[in-house]
C-alpha cells in the first residue's frame, strides 16, 4: 500500500531550529492534501498545518510565523521547518496525507495515510 516515513525530530533548546521531513511510498496515483499533526503527553493530538496540492496553507494560531510547511510533489515529500522553538513545541509530530494509491492493477482508491511520528523535544 502506502507508507509515511517521518525523519528530523529530536532534542533543541529554545529558540532553535529542527527540519522535519515525510517522505510517502508505495503504489501511489496521487497526493492531496497533507498536514503535520502534534500530540503532547497528556494532550490531543492537534493540527499543526496543512498543505493542498496546490499548495495553500492553513497554519494553526501557535506556530504562524515560526514553522513553514512544505512539499515536494516530484519526490512524494512533505517539510516541516521550524523556527524560533518553545517548550510548548514539545510533542510527538505526525505526518499526515490523504493518498490515491492503486489497489487493483490500473483502479485506484483514496485513503488518509498517517506516519509512525517522531518526537520533537525543546528544552527550556
Amino acid at each position: 500500500q502506502v507508507q509515511l516515513v517521518e525523519s528530523g525530530g529530536g532534542l533543541v533548546q529554545a529558540g532553535g531550529s529542527l527540519r522535519l521531513s515525510c517522505a510517502a511510498s508505495g503504489s501511489i496515483f496521487g497526493i492531496n492534501a497533507m498536514g503535520w499533526y502534534r500530540q503532547a503527553p497528556g494532550k490531543q493530538r492537534e493540527l499543526v498545518v496543512a498543505i493542498t496540492s496546490g499548495g495553500s496553507t492553513n497554519y494553526a494560531d501557535s506556530v504562524k510565523g515560526r514553522f513553514t510547511i512544505s512539499r515536494d510533489n516530484a519526490k512524494n515529500t512533505l517539510y516541516l521547518q521550524m523556527n524560533s522553538l518553545k517548550p510548548e513545541d514539545t510533542a510527538v509530530y505526525y505526518c499526515n496525507g490523504d493518498i490515491q494509491y492503486y489497489y487493483s492493477g490500473s483502479y485506484f482508491r483514496s485513503m488518509e495515510f498517517w506516519g509512525q511520528g517522531t518526537q520533537v523535544t525543546v528544552s527550556s
